[in-house]
């Protein structure tokens, strides 16, 4: 069973970056982590972004609740950015740029 998100729980500087456009930018890789428990939707994203030179983007799928504060805690803490975010229901997409 999943749980519900509301607006109040998605983190402020995901609300800053959302757009629906994300899914259709232009990306070097992607990563479809939906229907995986965390922590895997972040490993996931950590191998892909390996792959990734500095400058490229990244987007990610994920239908982890858990994924919302993860990543906006792993671009700080990694010193990525966290271009943009769309959620649709029960599904997260992330753009992070290397």
């Amino acid at each position: 069973m999943s749980k519900q998100v509301y607006s109040a729980d998605i983190p402020e500087m995901l609300l800053s970056v959302t757009c629906l456009s994300v899914l259709g930018v232009k990306v070097a890789f992607e990563v479809d982590a939906r229907d995986l428990a965390c922590p895997m939707p972040l490993l996931k994203a950590k191998q892909g972004l390996r792959n990734l030179v500095p400058g490229e983007l990244l987007r990610i799928l994920a239908t982890d609740p858990g994924s919302l504060r993860d990543f906006v805690s792993f671009v700080q803490l990694a010193g990525h950015r966290l271009e943009g975010f769309y959620q649709e229901e029960n599904t997260y997409c992330y753009l992070i740029r290397k």
